[in-house]
């Protein structure tokens, strides 16, 4: 309220009138809280409820006899015969304020009859800071409703005093979850007469009074009837009783996506619905809920964990005849949703990490899972390169998919849940004996038919030609190039291929990803000096490699070799740790740099570690695209080379008798012998290993003081020769897996017509239909993504909603378009918008928008007609 008229009225009393003394009773103690804020020009304020009467008398009429004074109390003028200062009242003013007139023109509100009303919300108006906040939101027509609607916004600080909002704040502010505490605010409702407006504009939305209402019976019924509108069939009997009328049931369902979407105040969300949910014992009320019930239910966390349940059930007990699309639809749309979203802070009382992972392993396993099924069917490749071929082509998926469930697995298991146990243990029969001893029997087959004996595939070059093949052409055409060759230990070809799509995400980078024939054994050793330069390639009696004479072992050995062709060696991390300008200058002499990248067989090679084999893979692809761009970006390379030594061979499940080939004795003339090969001179055959030579296989020559050619043996299929120093991880042998080296040819696109074509973009949303018109409260869109996603065609994520300007009318949904199929079928996506249970003007066009949750930027809007008919109004 404006202070200053009242200010105005005080000092005409003392300066016009002539008073010295002036008393103001106040019985309301409407302006208790900002008499002391008065101007008062020469007037002292004394509050005679602070000062007893013989102190005033004494004050006034001996200590300051000259003393203009306000004499203010905030209660009722007393009685003459009580009355101490009666004798100074007699020849002293009188002032009182008619605080609602006061009220009505500070606030700038039209209707007079609100006056009475004003004055019964007298103490809510005795505070300036209070008055000051509610004239922010106060308009000239508001009512009696409007104006207490209003108040209660000001009292529980809500940023908007929409009854949604100021109810969310007052909801956020129960402490710690407790269903049965207060929230602080409370007694002010009832404190500043506006309890029971509350409680009025709560039957007014949701249609619901009781005769001794809370807001835990409140928050109940709110959850419930959310829970009610997401599922597929009737509600549990035991919860019927809670579901709010129709149209309290379509607010609920708005209020509550509100609440959900607010980064601030969604915790306490998260507390109060675990509460609710324990309270109306949610777990005995699922159990006879199927899947297609709740998929599209959110209220609760274990609704959620219930439905990641009998989704992990149905991809189990339909694994032989899997629906992979259906299965990903389904788990994508969880993981848009608010608990399992990856965009969404994770919390003990939200582990969306967690959920988001599961939903990811189930979705995955059922990809391996179709991909076995459909493989079933394929006729089996004929000949080595067919098969070696298909690798390539597909098969190299049973590799990665299982990677990824594996690790999205891990992250479930990290939390202590079980819910993945059952669904591991299909995947490793399905990835073990489904896949990899079907490939080794097919991949044996060959070996033992003459592939080992000639260690050729048409149309696949070697890894010991990598050099001649790959760098030297690049350096013949002219002395200003320079190429960048990236090794990096253990990166299989399925591993290669994520980082090629990867690489190709980014702007001006053209990745393509080829392979070639590694080296047997496939062991570090070996294939390291493979992809050196050199015109041969040689053992000396111990079982060292020399590489045109030259020591390969170490890096400075490498470096030293390299430096025959203008080149230098050094680790990944040592140029990366380097400033632009330092890199400059320290690849400035060379023509080649190789640069050797260990993470994958650093972590994976030990017992200790090689359980976190496939995170180091998932380190390994993110440090390469890294060290790309770094090449690219600072040191403005132009030519880069990635590739390996070997791949690997890894599975989860613990090692038995059946994956060993026992040696016995080592045999005469053994050098080295290792898990998955053994190296030596003049070695016989075996029936329980393949023998070959390295002059056949990697094209090495006898030293003159050794007896012939390195010889060694390889065991059968994926089996190991020892366990010790741990076994899950090994190479050495050939399986695809370990001698399909990926080589990726990474160029730095630097004309504008062939960058353009790199540039990514979000794929594109249209909505099904046209002339959009909603004749119920609750509504489904039809949305399809405009082409497939793929490297540079990124996914995109909306929050999708139907707006009244600027002011959402429904629940905001989140879908994210993410399918990389051809078939237009899998591209579709189904919202359901929930309308404000309200009227809405037939005639006036709304918007349906789409905008990109991690921007906020609208990517599409549709005008929008609401005509609904009168029985789904109520």
């Amino acid at each position: 309220m404006d202070t200053r008229r009242i200010a105005d009225a005080l000092n005409e009393r003392f300066h016009q009138d002539g008073h010295r003394l002036v008393f103001w009773h106040d019985p309301e103690s409407e302006f208790e809280e900002t008499v002391g804020d008065l101007d008062l020009n020469g007037v002292s304020v004394l509050r005679l409820d602070e000062h007893p009467p013989l102190e005033v008398k004494a004050r006034l009429e001996l200590e300051d006899p000259t003393g203009r004074y306000l004499l203010y109390a905030p209660f009722e003028p007393p009685a003459p015969d009580d009355d101490w200062l009666l004798d100074i009242r007699l020849y002293s003013g009188r002032f009182s304020a008619d605080r609602a007139s006061m009220l009505l023109a500070d606030l700038g509100l039209a209707q007079q009859s609100l006056r009475q009303h004003l004055a019964e919300r007298a103490r809510f108006f005795a505070s300036r800071e209070r008055l000051e906040r509610l004239k922010r939101l106060i308009s000239a027509d508001d009512g009696a409703a409007d104006i207490d609607r209003k108040i209660l916004a000001v009292l529980v600080k809500a940023d908007h005093p929409e009854l949604f909002t100021l109810l969310i704040t007052l909801l956020d502010a129960i402490p710690d979850g407790q269903l049965d505490a207060e929230p602080a605010v409370w007694p002010d409702l009832t404190k500043y007469g506006v309890e029971d407006a509350f409680w009025d504009l709560i039957d007014a939305h949701f249609g619901w009074r009781d005769e001794a209402p809370t807001l835990k019976g409140l928050l109940i019924r709110l959850l419930v009837s959310d829970l009610a509108n997401g599922l597929g069939s009737a509600l549990p009997a035991g919860l019927q009783h809670l579901v709010l009328p129709k149209r309290g049931v379509a607010n609920a369902v708005v209020c509550l996506a509100q609440w959900r979407d607010s980064s601030a105040r969604g915790p306490s969300y998260e507390r109060l619905s675990a509460a609710v949910a324990e309270t109306i014992k949610l777990d005995q009320q699922l159990s006879g809920l199927g899947l297609d019930a709740l998929q599209e239910a959110k209220t609760f966390l274990r609704v959620e964990q219930a439905i990641a349940g009998r989704l992990r059930d149905r991809v189990l007990e339909t694994a032989d005849r899997i629906d992979a699309e259906a299965i990903r639809k389904v788990a994508s749309s969880r993981q848009d949703g608010y608990w399992a979203s990856a965009k969404l802070a994770d919390s003990e009382a939200a582990p969306r990490k967690t959920l988001h992972a599961v939903y990811q392993a189930l979705a995955t396993a059922a990809d391996l899972f179709a991909l076995h099924n459909a493989e079933k069917i394929i006729p089996e490749p004929t000949d080595a390169p067919a098969l070696f071929r298909a690798y390539t082509e597909r098969l190299y998926r049973f590799d990665q998919l299982y990677r990824h469930c594996c690790e999205c697995a891990d992250a479930a298991e990290a939390r202590g849940w079980d819910i993945l146990k059952a669904l591991r243990e299909r995947v490793e029969q399905t990835y073990g004996q489904g896949f990899l001893a079907e490939l080794a029997l097919r991949w044996n087959k060959h070996l033992a038919g003459g592939l080992l004996a000639h260690w050729r595939l048409p149309e696949v070059p070697s890894q010991q030609d990598f050099f001649a093949r790959e760098v030297a052409p690049q350096l013949a055409k002219g002395p200003e190039r320079r190429v960048f060759v990236i090794i990096s230990d253990a990166l299989r070809y399925e591993a290669a291929q994520e980082l090629t799509a990867q690489l190709n995400g980014r702007y001006r980078f053209d990745a393509r990803l080829g392979v070639q024939l590694g080296v047997l054994p496939s062991y570090t050793g070996l294939g390291m000096a493979a992809l050196l330069p050199h015109a041969q390639l040689s053992y000396d009696a111990k079982g060292a490699l020399r590489v045109d004479g030259l020591p390969c072992a170490a890096l400075e050995q490498r470096a030293k070799v390299l430096g025959t062709v203008d080149g230098i060696a050094a680790k990944a991390e040592t140029l990366m740790a380097m400033k632009k300008d330092e890199g400059r200058a320290f690849i400035k002499p060379y023509r080649v740099v190789y640069l050797y990248h260990d993470r994958i067989d650093a972590i994976s090679d030990k017992p200790a570690t090689e359980a976190e084999t496939f995170h180091a893979v998932r380190q390994a692809i993110d440090e390469l695209a890294d060290l790309t761009a770094k090449i690219v970006n600072s040191l403005n390379g132009n030519q880069i080379l990635i590739t390996a030594d070997h791949g690997f061979l890894f599975q989860e499940r613990p090692l038995g008798v059946t994956d060993k080939s026992t040696l016995g004795e080592e045999p005469a003339g053994t050098v080295k012998a290792k898990k998955r090969y053994l190296l030596g001179y003049d070695l016989p055959e075996s029936d329980q290993t393949f023998r070959g030579s390295t002059a056949v296989t990697a094209g090495c020559m006898a030293d003159a003081k050794a007896q012939g050619a390195m010889q060694f043996w390889i065991p059968k299929g994926t089996n190991r020769f020892h366990f010790v120093g741990g076994a899950r991880f090994v190479h050495g042998g050939a399986m695809p897996q370990e001698v399909a080296v990926p080589v990726i040819r990474v160029q730095h696109l630097k004309s504008t017509d062939k960058a353009a074509k790199t540039k990514t973009r979000t794929v594109g949303v249209s909505v099904l239909g046209n002339n959009f018109k909603v004749t119920t409260n609750r509504h489904r869109f039809q949305l399809i993504q405009n082409e497939p996603v793929g490297e540079r065609v990124k996914p995109v994520t909306l929050k999708i909603a139907l707006y009244d300007g600027d002011e959402p009318v429904t629940n905001v949904e989140t879908l994210t378009f993410d399918s990389t199929s051809t078939d237009m079928n899998h591209w579709r996506k189904t919202v359901s918008l929930t309308l404000e249970g309200r009227a809405f003007d037939s005639k006036r066009v709304y918007q349906l928008l789409l905008r990109d949750a991690e921007t906020g930027v609208e990517e599409a809007r549709f005008d929008v007609t609401i005509d609904l008919a009168f029985g789904n109004d109520f």
